[in-house]
């Protein structure tokens, strides 16, 4: 009867639904298929995924979100609809609120765009926040001291580097450089090298299986694909160096961001940080090495969250249960 109060972590890769009193109730791929003839709904989230690089030509598997943002507004609507439906998130006389997070450094005009993606798709109230901050939170940060806080967010379309301090973000830098950009490097290095063309979720796979910034560089896994010259199936042997070749760049861009982040933060937040550290959060602390090799670069300690690729939905569970409502101060 009444309405419920829910966290959304609107990723790239995938969407999180947190329910107040409930928890994290959904974990599926950011993916849609649809059939371009009819304009019909054919699979969301996992079955969508599946048919990803499988389907015939009338059949289109669509990412909707690129770089964090909104990329297909209708495709958006359509699978946070399809979502909420399945879970029945809407009470009786009653649409939900919603709590939705966003990266930090987006245009007003993308913000918009989401807040308006929610109360299409069914929300009575939208509050939106972003996400270093959430993640922040979500990780066990205390943000709302006067000490320092870093979180290194590396989700699927972006990574958000955050210095936050009395609950708010200091100094902050969006990067369009994550998994998805890892996936790549993965993908155009073997092509580059062994001539041999392999699919987005195979490069995937790669990454979170036999990805590693240390550790064996000498282990060895092997793929399939096509090969360039004949057109015909290949297997290849791959190295683990050649995967910590291939993120080589993007890492560094990583650890770029951070260095720039740090020497605009004020010299006072700078100290504490020296002495707390960083924390990764998202599904691209998961790289395996990634924490010690930041550590090594930016001369500060570097921890993984606990539950790196929750953190953001977590943070939103928090927010939620707190004694204060936040859709009272709606943004």
């Amino acid at each position: 009867m009444f309405s419920k109060d829910i966290g959304i972590d609107l990723g790239t890769a995938n969407v999180l639904i947190y329910v107040k009193g409930k928890g994290i109730i959904l974990n599926e791929p950011s993916v849609v298929a649809v059939d371009k003839k009819s304009n019909e709904l054919i699979a969301v989230g996992t079955e969508a995924q599946k048919m990803m690089g499988r389907t015939p030509q009338h059949i289109a598997v669509i990412r909707p979100l690129k770089d964090g943002v909104i990329h297909d507004f209708d495709i958006t609507e359509l699978m946070l609809k399809h979502f909420i439906q399945v879970l029945k998130l809407k009470g009786f006389m009653m649409k939900p609120r919603i709590l939705i997070c966003c990266p930090a450094n987006i245009t007003s005009i993308e913000q918009k765009a989401i807040r308006e993606v929610a109360e299409k798709a069914g929300a009575r109230k939208v509050y939106v926040e972003v996400e270093p901050k959430v993640a922040a939170i979500g990780a066990g940060l205390d943000i709302y001291q006067a000490d320092a806080s870093l979180v290194i967010d590396i989700g699927g379309g972006t990574s958000d580097i955050a210095v936050l301090s009395m609950g708010e973000i200091v100094k902050s830098v969006t990067l369009k450089v994550a998994g998805d950009h890892f996936d790549l490097d993965i993908l155009n290095y073997i092509k580059k090298k062994h001539k041999l063309l392999i699919g987005e979720r195979t490069a995937e796979k790669l990454k979170v299986e036999f990805g590693s910034l240390g550790g064996d560089q000498q282990a060895t896994m092997d793929i399939r694909g096509r090969d360039m010259l004949t057109g015909y199936p290949r297997t290849v042997t791959l190295k683990a160096q050649e995967i910590t070749e291939a993120l080589r760049e993007s890492v560094e861009q990583v650890a770029e961001g951070v260095r720039v982040v740090l020497e605009q933060t004020p010299p006072e937040l700078a100290s504490d940080i020296i002495d707390r550290g960083g924390v990764l959060t998202g599904g691209g602390a998961l790289l395996g090495g990634l924490d010690r090799l930041l550590a090594e670069r930016l001369g500060i300690p570097v921890a993984i969250a606990e539950h790196p690729k929750e953190c953001v939905v977590l943070g939103t569970g928090k927010m939620l249960e707190a004694k204060q409502d936040i859709f009272r101060s709606r943004r």
